[in-house]
């Protein structure tokens, strides 16, 4: 089969380390680190709880948060305190000997909420917070460094059970991360270079607790229960087939007593904002930029000169820029994906498939986020330019024809509202081919289908969002394509670009639909 390679059982992780101590007041013990272990995570005694102590009420190492975005951690990782995000960060800065560039005054806050939106700043703060992959292990720390680490980590045991109710308060909708999801993005950067289409590497448990999965293993995870899940009535008024009918045919209606015809649009319109609230909370808060970073963007020009310095680069330095930037955006829409009610419950082969299959046609939808139709210009790389920007790239087909859906999307002024629920729509496309459960997809998309109309409805909008469809595919086919004559002609250049970027637009995945063979 052409998707489905064989995949290794992801290791399974030791119990995060632990302080011990009695409440007798003796001294912590520390477990000795196991040597050459990259996290330097100890792991727990037999017969004991990896929560630490007899009664479970040890002090722990992981209540501490992450030394460098504040998340939460897991262990000692590289010297430091860290979550499994960043110590994924800092590994593979350490192993691919990474340069990065930052776009804007190299003193970009790194916290749970942006720690993705600047690698430089992220790796200059892990450095200068002392991770090093020479660092002291956990079992070789001196008595004074343990005793510190034992005293700080019962300062945050006593703000816990202090501030303890507070941690239930519910959070605004915007770009915020649930508690259901407390790794947040740093899970999602976690990608290694592995092959046979293992490059969906990170933590996608929703309540970040330790296990990890690829992207292939998906399935294999159960997504956690959601405050704001259907309740029993609405569970199964959504399975009627006649759902989305009433939604787009109100006329279906009138022959139904006035009571019963009211009650079943209300029922509809509480679906629809539960579906609403769910897809459009899950795309705020995996942006790569907001809606207020975006309006002080938008006239942030590149210079003539800049301009000039880009054209100049060879056609492949051009395409390796272009490859990279797609890839960080790639990641947002696999957790966007991840994050959508029901799409962890695919089969994780159509999992695989829609996000291959969709994410570029998502990418160019979130692309009206950063259009200026103004001055005709996209951002890219912290700076709006135009078409003449990606002259070097040799696609000036491509590039018309990507500028112009840019253009006819703002036309349409989408809202992030709607954003959100068009591109989840794409994403769960059931004609996509290869699909084992196309049925499923296709209730799926038709819930969202329900919340988007209902958004439509609203705004009293009669344009016809989806009719973009087509030139999506068409820019998705060129875009193939190109790739595939960049590949022929410099096929060393294109072995180098991205693992995501790869694995993505393989070309070997691009797979014709079985029913026209």
């Amino acid at each position: 089969s052409l998707i489905t390679p064989g995949f290794p059982c992801p290791e399974v992780p030791r119990p995060a380390p632990s302080i011990r101590g009695s409440r007798a007041g003796r001294r912590p013990t520390f477990p000795a680190g196991r040597p050459g272990n990259e996290a330097a995570g100890p792991r727990e005694p037999r017969g004991r709880s990896p929560t630490g102590g007899e009664s479970g009420h040890g002090a722990q190492i992981e209540v501490i948060p992450c030394k460098i975005c504040g998340d939460k951690s897991s262990g000692i990782h590289y010297g430091v305190i860290t979550c499994e995000g960043c110590k994924g960060f800092f590994r593979r800065s350490q192993q691919n000997n990474a340069s990065y560039s930052c776009s804007r005054q190299r003193n970009c806050l790194i916290d749970r909420t942006n720690r993705n939106r600047c690698q430089h700043c992220r790796l200059q703060k892990c450095l200068a917070l002392g991770m090093s992959r020479d660092a002291v292990k956990f079992g070789r720390m001196s008595k004074k460094q343990r005793d510190s680490l034992y005293a700080e980590v019962q300062k945050h045991q006593q703000s816990q059970e202090q501030g303890g109710g507070a941690k239930d308060e519910p959070e605004p909708l915007g770009r915020v991360y649930s508690t259901s999801v407390s790794s947040g993005l740093s899970d999602l950067d976690d990608i290694s270079t592995l092959s046979d289409g293992l490059l969906f590497d990170f933590p996608l448990t929703p309540d970040g607790g330790g296990a990890y999965y690829n992207l292939d293993l998906l399935a294999s995870a159960q997504p956690s229960p959601d405050p704001s899940s259907l309740d029993v009535a609405e569970a199964a008024l959504i399975k009627q087939e006649s759902l989305y009918e009433l939604m787009l045919e109100p006329a279906l209606l009138r022959g139904r007593p006035h009571g019963s015809a009211a009650a079943a649009t209300s029922r509809c319109a509480r679906l629809a904002d539960r579906i609403a609230q769910n897809v459009v909370k899950s795309h705020l808060e995996t942006c790569q930029y907001t809606t207020e970073e975006l309006k002080r963007l938008a006239w942030t020009l590149y210079s003539p000169e800049e301009i000039r310095v880009l054209q100049s680069k060879s056609c492949e330095a051009m395409w390796q820029q272009c490859a990279l930037q797609i890839s960080n955006a790639i990641q947002y829409v696999v957790e966007f994906a991840k994050r959508i009610d029901g799409f962890m419950e695919l089969c994780q082969n159509d999992q695989i498939i829609l996000l291959k299959a969709g994410c570029l046609e998502v990418l160019l939808i979130r692309m009206a986020r950063a259009f200026n139709p103004l001055n005709n210009t996209v951002l890219f790389e912290g700076k709006h330019g135009g078409g003449q920007l990606f002259k070097a790239l040799g696609c000036d087909d491509l590039i018309s024809a990507v500028f112009e859906l840019g253009r006819n999307l703002c036309r349409l002024q989408l809202s992030d509202e709607e954003i959100a629920l068009f591109t989840a729509a794409v994403l769960l496309s059931p004609d996509r081919p290869w699909l084992t459960e196309s049925k499923k997809v296709q209730k799926l998309q038709d819930k969202i289908y329900i919340a988007l109309q209902h958004e439509i409805q609203k705004k009293h909008s009669a344009e016809d969002k989806l009719s973009k469809l087509p030139l999506m595919k068409t820019i998705c086919n060129l875009h193939l394509d190109k790739l595939e004559f960049f590949r022929l002609l410099h096929p060393e250049t294109a072995m180098n670009f991205p693992p995501l970027y790869k694995e993505v637009f393989n070309s070997e995945l691009q797979y014709s639909d079985p029913r026209e063979s």
